[in-house]
């Protein structure tokens, strides 16, 4: 598992802006899932799965580990809380400047 400091927000973000991508984290979300188990639904290969589990992996969203033949994922957090301590930061600091300009256009 990634730790949540070394995660390069761009990369969780391009992460995040692929669709498969989030599917793959929606059914992850309800239960772990082996990869055969994700590429059901999705229409693609296991390599194409794999390939997509690798990059959520960097970047703390996902966690796969192997079992005998089975290779079972799970969600990982430590993305989603560098994803939430980035719009947590951006939030305060985009309130301050909207308190900000309201205190200007309040005082003229």
């Amino acid at each position: 598992m990634a730790p949540t400091a070394n995660i390069n927000v761009d990369r969780l973000f391009h992460a995040l802006g692929d669709p498969t991508r989030r599917a793959i984290l929606d059914r992850l979300t309800q239960r772990p899932h082996s990869v055969s188990e994700l590429a059901a639904p999705l229409g693609i290969t296991l390599t194409a799965v794999a390939q997509h589990l690798q990059i959520l992996e960097e970047c703390g969203l996902a966690h796969t580990e192997k079992l005998g033949r089975v290779r079972t994922c799970r969600i990982g957090t430590a993305g989603l809380d560098a994803l939430d301590r980035w719009v947590r930061e951006h939030r305060t600091e985009w309130e301050r400047r909207m308190d900000r300009l309201g205190g200007l256009l309040e005082n003229p």
